[in-house]
């Protein structure tokens, strides 16, 4: 009788021990499954947005690879040159060579220093911010104090130049050079400030998409070199683009940027100018595409427009504070230039 009632206790034994192997080959098993379909998804997922017969979804994500400084390679790795313009078209600006005119625009002789802040709030799909600045001859150009070696915080910008109000700038690139250090050191294009040349890595006659201020406080924006902003007598400009409105008419947008956290400046025919930032990458803020920005700042009043760098770049900085939400996950970004009120 002991025997068997011992036999049965390991019997038992074997049978808790076995379910607990099953349990552990099964719980393994259906890991490994998941792990397997996540890896299968994240490889399979470009081709088929990029092949298959999804075209807004195509667009959309072409455009917001192309228009990051760091996740380009999404669609360089999969297409051709040729055919990312298929896709998403080309600049504007590269067919449209209009630019502004100057007369178009009166600005106060009494000046109004006064800052005004509102939010945009009208649009489920995104939420944003932007500055109305009275007096246009506030806005410059404010650089990185450690330019070549890394960029700042647009706030930190701001603060070193003694500005009340900042928003991020323009174009930078990364340079594949053992000083490059991957925060915003080097600016592409032209950017200008108090008059003097800053940076330029065209020829001094070559045009490309920017903003200028000239000396009486109008922003122009279009396709300029910089021997062309000397003769207009520019005292602050920056590349970036495309254009969104030019002599109060929007522009033709031929290019698909995707939708992504956006930045813009433009100018009313009063003189004021609109700084303009819009949240995205978030769940209550998904972002904005080029059309989008143009559309809101067209219906703030600007008859001068045009798009800044965007993405994780966005931010707006006011009164010691940031007022949005950047999407990079480490807060502010380094970046090599900022657009700032004085």
């Amino acid at each position: 009788m002991n025997k068997d009632r011992g036999n049965l206790k390991r019997e038992i034994h074997k049978l808790k021990i076995s379910k607990k192997k099953n349990k552990k080959i099964s719980f393994v098993s259906i890991l490994s499954l998941l792990l397997f379909g996540l890896i299968f998804t994240a490889v399979t997922f470009p081709f088929l947005i990029l092949y298959g017969p999804f075209e807004n979804a195509k667009r959309t994500y072409v455009g917001a690879a192309m228009s990051s400084m760091t996740h380009q390679y999404l669609a360089t790795w999969f297409l051709s040159d040729e055919q990312i313009n298929n896709i998403i078209g080309k600049p504007s600006s590269e067919m449209d060579e209009e630019t502004t005119n100057v007369n178009k625009v009166n600005i106060p002789k009494n000046k109004d220093d006064s800052i005004e802040l509102y939010e945009i709030a009208d649009n489920p799909k995104y939420k944003g911010y932007y500055l109305v600045i009275k007096d246009p001859t506030r806005i410059k150009i404010g650089v990185s104090s450690k330019l070549k070696t890394e960029g700042e915080t647009t706030s930190e910008i701001a603060k070193n130049n003694g500005a009340i109000a900042a928003i991020n700038g323009g174009a930078f690139v990364d340079k594949s050079t053992v000083e490059w250090t991957g925060t915003g050191a080097f600016p592409d294009g032209i950017v200008m400030s108090d008059g003097k040349e800053i940076w330029n890595s065209l020829d001094k006659n070559s045009k490309t998409d920017l903003f200028g201020i000239t000396k009486e406080g109008v922003l122009i924006v279009g396709k300029y070199s910089e021997n062309q902003l000397k003769e207009l007598g520019v005292q602050e400009a920056l590349s970036f683009g495309p254009s969104l409105i030019i002599n109060g008419k929007k522009t033709d947008i031929t290019i698909d940027g995707g939708i992504a956290p956006r930045a813009a400046i433009g100018q009313r025919a009063d003189g004021a100018i609109i700084l303009m930032v819009i949240d995205g990458r978030s769940l209550t803020s998904l972002g904005a595409t080029y059309k989008e920005v143009q559309e809101v700042i067209y219906k703030l009043g600007a008859i001068n427009a045009i798009n800044l760098d965007g993405g994780k770049s966005t931010t707006m900085y006011y009164d010691d504070d940031i007022i949005n939400t950047p999407s990079n996950s480490m807060g502010e970004r380094t970046i090599p230039t900022a657009v700032i009120v004085k």
